[in-house]
């Protein structure tokens, strides 16, 4: 089990979710390599590109973004999206834990519309997660 007990990432997670605010975006780590403890350890307001910026090959991380799109120049919709940051170095065993300490995740991250499970920063381009989002969005009128 993870320990998610951060105030701060409760704190985050409001911001994230409040339309007012300019940070877009959270990033929860490992306290360390062995800990099962998360903490939140970056904020931001340049979305998922500056998400990519502090991803890092050795780590295992939890993101949770808000993602702006429009369907056409009339309407502009804001969507959530969690990122499941599996860095191409994490060691086996981080690996193993982490569906059980996603759902710990959930538990406090749980608004969002679409799960990302990335491995390489590609993954998180933001034109193909956009699609997903129309997608599990239900009425498109635009053919996606």
């Amino acid at each position: 089990m993870a320990d998610v007990s951060d105030p701060e990432i409760v704190t985050a997670y409001n911001q994230v979710r409040n339309d007012k605010s300019e940070i877009n975006w959270l990033l929860i780590d490992y306290e360390n390599a062995r800990s099962d403890k998360l903490t939140l350890t970056a904020t931001g307001s340049g979305g998922l590109n500056e998400l990519k910026d502090h991803l890092r090959d050795d780590h295992a991380s939890f993101a949770y973004v808000r993602v702006s799109y429009s369907n056409d120049k009339e309407s502009l919709r804001e969507k959530f999206v969690l990122v499941v940051w599996i860095g191409e170095q994490v060691k086996v065993m981080r690996k193993a834990k982490l569906s059980v300490h996603t759902a710990d995740v959930k538990s406090v991250l749980r608004i969002f519309s679409i799960e990302v499970a990335a491995k390489d920063k590609e993954d998180l381009e933001e034109e193909p997660i956009i699609v997903r989002l129309r997608k599990a969005g239900g009425a498109s009128y635009d053919g996606v």
